[in-house]
């Protein structure tokens, strides 16, 4: 073989074995030299391919043989990790189907050739929800540059019409922050020029986006910012994506209803036993967004505090009785 081909042969027998081998699939010397040649046109004895396994486990490669041949025994990602990161794309509705399918071959990929044959339901990727938005991950990258420049962003943001298509519903200024997954969607966390205060706008309801020549704002000089972000009380504080100041909010809940409150606010509230039924919960979080997550749980779950809140509610049910009322003839 050529004096170039013996210089890359110990890489091309790493991929060999990246591609095709795991612990169910060693190879053995010969399948590699055949392997070789097909993908590679490269010709080699038996005594370079174990030369060269060798110097790859020195090179601290988790290359393992035995009996029946050679494998890649550690990957830089497990097949039980992959599979929870394509899981994460199938299911994400920010991602559009074309790039959902395509970012998960790109994992299919890194599990080797005998990892695809665990993932065929990938194919259904077009039959989950998903945004119609083509612009999402150029999104992600104009927005992560702007932040790293300091610069606003001029986008325009969308709203879902009647044909289920995004309809442009004006254009903004703002000041980029920070991005954050919730309650699978992404939100870019912002300061409109318009309003001048913090909001959490959805990246994939933006188009047209484009970085301004102008400085955001800093984030230290909005209220309530003053020392950076608490990610602890974003995660938390707010079930929905509000933006107004989160408040001590007291609720008299049904006991089942704890698993609920650790799956939303995780062990950011304190809780009392009540009665042998029942048990107060204090979270601290926004009531604008608790409103509607009290009204979901309105059988289980009751605000005693603030009252503000609790009158909120009230005019919401009354609201939603009224129309439930009505005679359908009218």
């Amino acid at each position: 073989m050529a004096i170039e081909a013996k210089k890359t042969l110990i890489m091309r027998i790493y991929q060999i074995l990246d591609e095709y081998s795991d612990e169910e699939h060693p190879l053995t010397q010969q399948e590699i030299i055949r392997l070789l040649a097909l993908h590679f046109g490269a010709e080699c004895e038996r005594k370079a391919v174990g030369r060269n396994l060798s110097y790859l486990k020195e090179m601290g490669f988790d290359i393992e043989s035995d009996a029946r041949g050679s494998y890649l025994a550690t990957r830089r990602l497990e097949k039980s990790e992959l599979r929870l990161l394509i899981d994460s794309v199938l299911c994400s509705r920010h991602i559009n189907a074309v790039h959902s399918e395509q970012l998960i071959n790109k994992l299919i990929q890194l599990g080797g050739r005998n990892f695809k044959s665990h993932v065929k339901y990938v194919y259904s990727v077009k039959d989950w929800e998903k945004s119609p938005n083509k612009d999402f991950f150029l999104n992600i990258e104009i927005v992560d540059e702007a932040i790293e420049l300091g610069k606003k962003i001029e986008f325009v943001y969308n709203r879902m019409g009647l044909d289920a298509k995004l309809h442009g519903a004006g254009k903004h200024v703002a000041s980029p922050y920070q991005m954050l997954l919730h309650n699978q969607r992404y939100y870019l966390m912002l300061r409109d020029d318009k309003y001048g205060k913090i909001s959490y706008d959805r990246l994939d309801k933006m188009t047209d986006m484009r970085i301004c020549d102008e400085d955001a704002v800093p984030l230290r000089e909005n209220e309530g910012f003053e020392h950076g972000i608490n990610y602890k009380e974003l995660a938390t504080a707010m079930p929905y994506m509000y933006s107004d100041k989160p408040q001590y909010i007291t609720l008299n809940c049904a006991n089942f209803m704890m698993d609920e409150l650790c799956d939303w606010f995780g062990g950011s509230f304190s809780a009392k036993k009540l009665d042998e039924t029942h048990f107060t919960a204090t979270v601290k979080a926004s009531p604008r967004a608790m409103l509607y997550w009290a009204l979901q749980y309105n059988a289980n779950v009751e605000v005693l505090s603030p009252q503000s809140l609790r009158d909120d509610i009230i005019a919401v049910l009354q609201a939603a009785l009224k129309v439930y009322s009505r005679d359908k003839t009218d």
